[in-house]
């Protein structure tokens, strides 16, 4: 009994918060569906950006201990059917330059320099848009602000005195509930933008590494077996 009183009281307390955010958006006025739409867009964008980093992502050294001991032992196939086993940006620009093993240093850098502009694009796109939209949403608020106070004061010319403080309470809570709306959909913006740009210029750095480590592990096996 005391679980299911508990649950029930939980249950009335997200109503509660959600019936306060509804009246919140109501009273914001026009200025909250801008903010609003910017908003899921802001989301949608963070979830499609996290899935797909997330696939991006590998484990950099164990991968490279893959290739070096493939590679060291002159099995450039097994070093192919290891990035094949994996798909990832990183490992699709490493087996291209895997596939022109026999050719020269310059070639073999080519191979993946034309593999990364194929594949980075991909990796980078749209997480920029996310400062933009959180600079959008702050705007907007900023917007809602002024034309809900705007409101309030016109609102209050030539009407009965006792109907002023009324109007003024409705107009400066519009300008109220766009500024902190505003404010937190640009806040979750800049914030998604500067999470997710740390996760995507991690992976730039790991690519270009391991692009230059391959290239060594390429040139040292093929002294070797010159030499």
């Amino acid at each position: 009994m005391a679980v299911w009183d508990t649950g029930t009281k939980t249950k009335e307390e997200q109503m509660t918060i959600l019936k306060l955010l509804a009246d919140a958006f109501h009273e914001g006025g026009w200025g909250m569906w801008p903010i609003l739409i910017i908003l899921m867009i802001t989301v949608s964008i963070v979830t499609e950006r996290s899935v797909v980093l997330r696939k991006a992502i590998i484990d950099k050294e164990k991968l490279l201990a893959l290739l070096r001991s493939q590679i060291s032992a002159g099995n450039i196939q097994g070093a192919i059917k290891v990035c094949t086993g994996n798909p990832t940006p990183m490992t699709r620009i490493v087996q291209a330059g895997l596939m022109r093993a026999n050719r020269t240093e310059p070639e073999i850098v080519a191979a993946m320099d034309e593999a990364s502009l194929r594949e980075m694009p991909q990796v980078e796109k749209r997480t920029g848009y996310l400062a933009m939209l959180g600079n959008l949403a702050t705007l907007a608020g900023l917007l809602g602000t002024i034309t809900g106070l705007i409101k309030a004061f016109a609102g209050v010319a030539g009407v009965d005195p006792s109907q002023k403080a009324t109007l003024l309470s409705k107009g400066i809570s519009e300008a109220m509930n766009c500024t902190a709306f505003g404010l937190a959909t640009g806040i979750i913006g800049l914030g998604a933008f500067a999470w997710l740009n740390g996760k995507t210029q991690g992976i730039l750095d790991d690519v270009s590494e391991m692009k230059k480590n391959v290239t060594n592990l390429l040139a040292s096996a093929k002294a070797a077996l010159h030499g």
